[in-house]
């Protein structure tokens, strides 16, 4: 949601657009479902050891055989979608619609499996970012500018580096090779920090946001202390990683209608 609202401004009353509410509705079942439900489908084996699973906050954990159907599942309720977007958008939805099942197949599926070839397993994450060309091309929107694309691919990659990095004892456990399970915590964190410190000079030098840049700023101060000071290798617990995925979701809230209310992200200034 937070990526397919960037392009969007209050001046053009969105709100009021059929078409953006189908988007919304698509992004919020049908492409989640997508998304995680093929994460879930093959990612059993980690889930069922991984305590801060199993709720509604962090993601399901479910048996092989109680996922078996999610495939089909998703197909029927993705496939309609796709048919009504690519005849209202024509040819480029629909190429960017197959980009986005075929990115999520290379991620979950062998022989390719990238969620298990490190550091391919972030870069990856740039399918995320391709819900902000949905957005446009759907509700004719002007392009996002590449400043714009820069910042959203290293936001999706340090968001993906968080979840690893509260993940690194159940994915060994279950054999699951990621690079947060290959280099370490600590220095998974700071590879985290270096994407925030890039993230905040990004918002305040190019865009002027010193709204976003602030609150990133604050946040890479607290993950310096968290690496130096208050947690350095040691594990959080799951009532830390709750309390943290609940921050996580009221910051986001609160920046998407920043987001809107500003529009900065859509303005670079070179």
């Amino acid at each position: 949601m937070w990526i397919y609202l960037v392009p969007f401004s209050l001046e053009s009353h969105f709100w009021v657009e059929a078409n953006f509410w189908i988007g919304l509705c698509f992004l919020t079942f049908p492409l989640n479902y997508l998304v995680y439900g093929l994460n879930d489908y093959n990612d059993v084996k980690a889930d069922a050891v991984n305590a801060r699973k199993g709720n509604f906050l962090f993601g399901a954990k479910s048996s092989q055989s109680h996922l078996s159907k999610v495939p089909l599942r998703i197909a029927l309720v993705t496939v309609p979608f796709i048919i009504f977007f690519s005849y209202q958008a024509g040819w480029k939805m629909f190429l960017l619609l197959l980009f986005m099942v075929l990115v999520n197949i290379i991620y979950n599926f062998k022989p390719f499996r990238i969620k298990e070839r490190p550091p391919f397993e972030i870069f990856i994450q740039v399918g995320y970012v391709v819900t902000a060309y949905f957005s446009v091309f759907l509700n004719e929107l002007n392009m996002v500018p590449w400043q714009t694309i820069m910042y959203l691919c290293l936001f999706a990659f340090q968001a993906h580096i968080a979840g690893e990095i509260m993940d690194i004892e159940p994915d060994i456990e279950a054999g699951k090779r990621t690079t947060a399970t290959l280099i370490g915590r600590k220095n998974t964190k700071l590879l985290m920090l270096l994407l925030l410190i890039i993230e905040t000079a990004i918002l305040f030098f190019w865009f002027q946001d010193y709204v976003l840049a602030g609150f990133l700023g604050g946040f890479s101060c607290w993950l310096f202390l968290d690496i130096f000071i208050f947690f350095k290798s040691k594990p959080y617990s799951v009532s830390q990683m709750t309390l943290f995925g609940v921050a996580m979701n009221i910051s986001a809230i609160l920046s998407m209608i920043w987001i809107l209310y500003s529009g900065k992200l859509m303005q670079p200034v070179f």
